[in-house]
């Protein structure tokens, strides 16, 4: 027994934002890759790097949204929310090679500084510092509402303070001469950018793995669902999310009271505490033969 919910793809609606913002952060990543080798900035490499790992973010976050967009069929019968998911893990992965990549860069640059070209590098990284807030603007209002889109603003939220680091690198050393900083600044961006990084692809991995999603407390359902009148014991309680917002609930329910009115009560009480909308519930006279197979509760 179900109860109704939607079956709208999440985060349909940000295809214009992300366009937009794929628009101006691939022109302007070719100007920033060229600046890069003429000045020989390794920390506008750097951001070069992560405006190209936005570029891809991006584009597979709106394919992301298109193929989620297809509608479920005998084959894939929730069908395909979870693509969001696997390109935000993508997303993750590619973060992680460039910041990998940009640390070592950087301890091959400290043995042997290069002649940095402060001015040239200013110029390019206060353009990149603009393309990075209009498109920070543009993708905030569904960050909060999708993961794939979370993961696509935090892409533009890490090359934005990139961007803030070139800026006062270049400052530096053109007050200063001081190139090394340059390498210091890149290595910053990097391991700034890890923690955040790892928090996208855990999230993403424990919706793969359909773990418990975050903010969703077990025992809480559990005790809130015993406390109804009428509720001897439960098992086979599970809770997942298919993707962004799009949690479910299953769960074999001992009692022998009306069906209905006890099915009603427990289906209200998710959605008003817990916000579950997606729910399977079961209910038994006795415990199935699975409970004694799988972890029960009661």
């Amino acid at each position: 027994m179900s109860t109704e919910h939607s079956h709208v793809a999440a985060g349909t609606g940000n295809e214009r934002a992300l366009l937009i913002a794929l628009a101006l952060t691939s022109c302007f990543l070719i100007a920033e890759v060229i600046g890069g080798f003429i000045t020989g900035s390794l920390a506008l490499i750097s951001d070069a790097a992560h405006m190209f790992t936005d570029s891809a973010a991006l584009a597979i976050a709106l394919v992301a949204i298109k193929v989620g967009k297809r509608l479920a069929n005998k084959k894939r019968t929730f069908g395909y929310y979870r693509f969001e998911i696997l390109a935000a893990a993508v997303n993750a992965i590619l973060l992680f090679a460039v910041a990998i990549y940009i640390i070592f860069e950087a301890y091959q640059r400290f043995k042997n500084p290069p002649e940095i070209q402060s001015m040239g590098m200013l110029a390019i990284a206060i353009a990149g510092l603009c393309i990075n807030l209009i498109s920070m603007r543009i993708l905030s209002g569904g960050k909060d509402n999708s993961i794939n889109m979370k993961g696509a603003y935090l892409e533009v939220w890490s090359d934005m303070l990139g961007s803030i680091g070139v800026i006062v690198g270049a400052l530096v050393i053109g007050w200063t001469g001081w190139s090394w900083v340059d390498s210091v600044i890149a290595v910053a961006i990097g391991l700034w950018v890890l923690p955040r990084t790892w928090k996208l692809l855990s999230d993403s991995l424990n919706i793969l793995l359909e773990g418990v999603p975050e903010g969703t407390d077990l025992t809480a359902i559990e005790q809130a669902t015993l406390a109804l009148p009428g509720v001897k014991s439960i098992h086979d309680l599970h809770v997942w999310a298919i993707s962004s917002g799009k949690v479910s609930l299953t769960m074999h329910v001992i009692s022998e009271e009306n069906a209905n009115v006890l099915l009603k009560a427990i289906q209200l009480m998710l959605i008003e505490k817990f916000e579950i909308h997606h729910t399977t519930i079961q209910l038994e006279q006795q415990a199935c033969t699975q409970a004694s197979e799988v972890h029960s509760f009661g």
